[in-house]
């Protein structure tokens, strides 16, 4: 066994923070959740963590570098790493890790590997690695916008073709075969899954369990003082949310819903494959988020916006004592980020990381030594996806959280412990104490010191000439194998692209037993 801990960092995409059993009702959503829960239960529980920025391909990139946008070069979802940045995985690499990449993991650009030796499986040509049902594609484009929530439902996939199945069998081959070769060398796994990210199709037992009974409206309406804000309107016009009815609205939850169970189920699989093979006796294990989920909350779905569903992630460690019980399990409610995440991870293997990290290195919090500390944590919409102006900038600070705009107005600032739902902007109120306004103006301050938009602008511009086009091929789906041979080949074929057999069976197999298919 390796003396130095393996790493088996679970990656999702899209999971609100809400979305688990052993969230407070008052605060979450009733999921079934009985893996997380016993995750959470044995582990240090980051409750209240912030991405770096709410978005698929930034987001990964941040998390990857310990970076902003500014300097990762994470800015929308065609973005690449910026050349010869020290990733987490290089990190790990370069201190003798063996390092593995298996599913999605949305980096755009030819820069695929970005310090992983090994990608057997994902979306390796530079396209979101997401699995569309190829019903959906046909009747609807799959992806499209209003497709999202109207097709939400039963996966057509057959079960062993999900790509969560894939990454789950990917992961433990490279485990297997890496203890056989080298069971002395430690390595460090990612795991990342596209679900609960839509398609909203799950297999028939996670929505039958949710629809139509078992979901619940949003926690909050298109209402309070940000419901016509600017850039309110300007996300709802660009995700389409208004369309979208009350049915069809508790329908998509309900898939939602579907979707973070089944993942729970995946993940539940591979950690009682992992524990029953040894192969977590010395293995810190994380699970983590690129961003989070609204699920209609505020009228809208998706992210990329400045709201707790959109902007919070969940983030546990449990390292191989929480296991044990040498260490106890805890909830930690002070803010953290998932800037954190690279510098604690090299903390806990005795690596040493760069020192221009955006994070701070949580090792002592995680053994019980000291306490998560206090501090602003940042979070940025760097692009104004949402109309001119609406690039926006949030800090969290104690019970405070800001958001300040390019030019679109007004700001917005939130007592998150009176007003969780996000219903009283402080500064347009007319009765608050001194310290708000005290409180106002220093968060303010923070923000316009830590993000400069117009410099953003120029820095995004320079990043997007300088960035190889994303030239890479796109046939077959998005999901691919990678060969022993060098072949990158396409594994969703069977799904978009199929070889029929028959196409009607009943004319040639005697007793078929489904004779109206």
């Amino acid at each position: 066994m390796p003396t130095r801990p393996n790493v088996l960092f679970l990656l999702s995409d899209e999971h609100c923070f809400r979305a688990f059993g052993h969230v407070d009702p008052r605060e979450g959503e009733p999921v079934v959740t009985p893996t997380f829960d016993q995750l959470a239960s044995t582990s240090v529980n980051f409750h209240t963590t912030y991405c770096q920025t709410p978005l698929c391909t930034p987001s990964r990139i941040c998390l990857l570098t310990g970076l902003s946008p500014m300097h990762s070069g994470g800015w929308d979802n065609g973005s690449e790493i910026a050349p010869n940045r020290p990733t987490m995985a290089s990190s790990f690499r370069e201190a003798g890790y063996s390092t593995c990449l298996v599913g999605k993991m949305h980096l755009g650009g030819n820069h695929q590997f970005v310090g992983f030796e090994r990608r057997p499986y994902g979306d390796l040509t530079g396209h979101a690695g997401h699995q569309p049902d190829p019903i959906h594609m046909k009747h609807r484009g799959g992806m499209a916008m209003r497709s999202r929530t109207q097709d939400a439902g039963i996966t057509t996939i057959p079960e062993s073709l999900l790509q969560e199945q894939v990454i789950n069998r990917e992961s433990i081959a490279f485990l297997r075969e890496h203890r056989h070769r080298q069971p002395q060398q430690p390595w460090f796994l990612c795991a990342s899954y596209s679900r609960p990210h839509f398609p909203l199709t799950s297999p028939r037992r996670h929505f039958d369990r949710y629809w139509p009974d078992g979901v619940t409206p949003p926690k909050v309406g298109r209402t309070g003082d940000t419901a016509d804000h600017p850039m309110t309107r300007g996300m709802a016009k660009g995700f389409q949310t208004e369309a979208i009815g009350p049915h069809e609205l508790i329908k998509a939850r309900a898939g939602y819903f579907a979707n973070v169970s089944y993942l729970d189920e995946i993940i539940g699989d591979l950690l009682a494959t992992l524990q029953r093979d040894g192969l977590l006796e010395n293995t810190i294990v994380v699970y983590a988020s690129d961003h989070g989920e609204l699920m209609g909350e505020h009228g809208m779905w998706w992210k990329n916006s400045w709201h707790e569903g959109s902007a919070r992630v969940p983030w546990m460690v449990q390292l191989p004592e929480h296991r044990s019980g040498q260490l106890p399990a805890r909830r930690i409610e002070t803010a953290v980020s998932l800037a954190d995440l690279y510098p604690t991870l090299c903390g806990l293997a005795g690596i040493t990381p760069p020192d221009d990290l955006d994070g701070v290195d949580l090792t002592a919090t995680l053994r019980g030594q000291a306490p998560a500390p206090a501090r602003p944590i940042f979070c940025v919409n760097p692009l104004p996806r949402w109309g001119a102006g609406t690039e926006h900038a949030i800090v969290r600070d104690g019970r405070y959280k800001y958001v300040h705009f390019r030019s679109v107005e007004p700001d917005l600032m939130f007592d998150l412990e009176a007003d969780p739902l996000e219903q009283r902007n402080l500064l347009a109120a007319t009765d608050q104490p001194h310290d708000v306004h005290a409180n106002a103006a220093r968060l303010k301050s923070m923000l316009v010191a830590w993000w400069d938009f117009d410099a953003a602008e120029l820095k995004h511009k320079e990043d997007a000439a300088r960035s190889a086009p994303r030239r890479l091929p796109n046939a077959h789906g998005t999901n691919y194998y990678h060969m022993p041979d060098g072949r990158i080949v396409a594994s969703d074929t069977p799904l978009y692209e199929p070889a029929l057999g028959l196409e009607n069976p009943a004319e040639m197999i005697a007793d078929w037993p489904h004779p109206s298919a």
